[in-house]
């Protein structure tokens, strides 16, 4: 199930500064040679912007979609920010959205649809993904790609055997263990968090996320089932076949 994140939105950006963004960017950029460069994009899952900020400033018109009203009010206070030194004469535009990405939609399609970050895995039931693709697919145009990761379930099963994770940063700092249910391949992520507020006093919270693993044969079924009429599996942020030692699967699914 699709969930909002609340509070941990303000601390977010911290504890994601390592994520390999601009490997994402770069999957896009290689896809989009590849399938057909676009102007108009939907980040689905947009989480604070990490992804659709740098893609607007290098000219791409992009709706940024993301259940969670905390996330979105981070991504607009980033994009507003943003100097103008930093945007390119000919700038794209980013509109934020705030819909399920089991049911969203817009006025006219989109050139192309990215979800990256493993925001799929948070889709709980077979049934919300199939919701997911065919709202996808009835957002792009005939000949559109809709590109995004996944975790396979071999990963989750590494974070279980792996856990419990630690960081303790200056201003945020986590405990973080994983419970794994093997029958429905799913796991909870567990996260005891502690930052430091504007006073300089450290507050704590808890978060629960749930994410759940499917097979990559059931996926291309699903997204075949969805209507998109052909599909290309890659692994680990290339435009190579995946492998069984792949920690990220990627899906290029063209409508």
């Amino acid at each position: 199930m699709a969930r909002s994140y609340g509070q941990f939105a303000a601390v977010y950006d911290q504890l994601m500064e390592d994520m390999p963004y601009a490997e994402w960017l770069g999957f896009a950029r290689a896809g989009w040679v590849r399938y057909g460069m676009p102007s108009t994009v939907v980040d689905l899952g947009c989480g604070t912007g990490s992804l659709s900020i740098p893609l607007a400033r290098s000219g791409f018109h992009v709706y940024g979609i993301d259940l969670s009203a905390d996330m979105l009010a981070v991504a607009r206070g980033k994009w507003n920010e943003t100097p103008q030194q930093a945007v390119r004469p000919r700038a794209g535009t980013i509109r934020w959205l705030q819909q399920d990405m089991r049911s969203w939609e817009l006025p006219e399609p989109v050139d192309a649809v990215i979800s990256f970050c493993d925001c799929l895995n948070y889709l709980t039931e077979e049934s919300d993904i199939e919701k997911a693709f065919r709202a996808t697919y009835a957002g792009l145009r005939p000949g559109g790609v809709f590109l995004f990761d996944v975790h396979p379930p071999k990963q989750f099963i590494r974070y279980a055997e792996e856990q419990p994770f630690v960081l303790d940063e200056r201003d945020v700092a986590y405990i973080w263990t994983c419970e794994f249910e093997e029958e429905r391949c799913e796991i909870a992520h567990s996260l005891t968090i502690f930052a430091r507020d504007s006073d300089s006093r450290f507050y704590r919270f808890e978060e629960k996320h749930v994410q759940r693993a499917y097979e990559p044969d059931w996926i291309e079924a699903a997204l075949r089932r969805a209507g998109f009429k052909s599909v290309d599996r890659y692994a680990d942020f290339q435009l190579q076949p995946a492998s069984i030692e792949s920690e990220r699967l990627f899906f290029a699914a063209v409508k």
